[in-house]
């Protein structure tokens, strides 16, 4: 099976916002390790929390992750103000149809933007909504063997 993300880009920063908006987008959810801080760190970087603090007076905003290690997502949540949904278990739609419930957002009028094609990108398709696959935030900071998963993982991605 081949996916087939709306957009492959580079990273979160590099996100056309003025096309989402545009086509509808009213809200965005973000994955968080590798997306929007390194993996495990559980500290979002300056740049990052000015990103989202920009992006809050054009969208809604959410962070939905897989991990649901309680005292890391404490710490993630004590960082922001941004809803943060952990133990999602993406590709599963559950928890990504309840944040859009919550904050009062159709799926279809929400992107979800990650790093992983098989978790992120295939549970926002699976959820009918605009799907954005980014490159990991630190990927040059990524062992070998990490980046050989992502290559692999990236053989799922349907060329445009």
């Amino acid at each position: 099976m081949l996916l087939k993300p709306n957009y492959n880009i580079e990273s979160i920063y590099d996100i056309d916002i003025e096309e989402l908006k545009t086509t509808g987008i009213k809200a965005l959810f973000f994955d968080l390790d590798s997306t929007l801080m390194k993996s495990k760190s559980g500290k979002f970087s300056f740049k990052t929390i000015q990103y989202l603090n920009d992006l809050k007076s054009n969208f809604k905003l959410a962070i939905i992750t897989n991990n649901k290690r309680q005292e890391y997502i404490d710490k993630v949540k004590s960082q922001t103000d941004i809803p943060v949904y952990s133990d999602a278990k993406k590709p599963g739609t559950k928890i990504l149809l309840k944040a859009c419930k919550e904050i009062n957002v159709s799926p279809t009028n929400t992107a979800m933007i990650g790093d992983r094609p098989l978790s992120d990108i295939l549970g926002g398709i699976n959820a009918k909504m605009t799907t954005i696959l980014v490159d990991s935030i630190s990927k040059n900071e990524e062992s070998v063997l990490v980046r050989f998963v992502r290559f692999l993982e990236r053989l799922t991605i349907e060329k445009y």
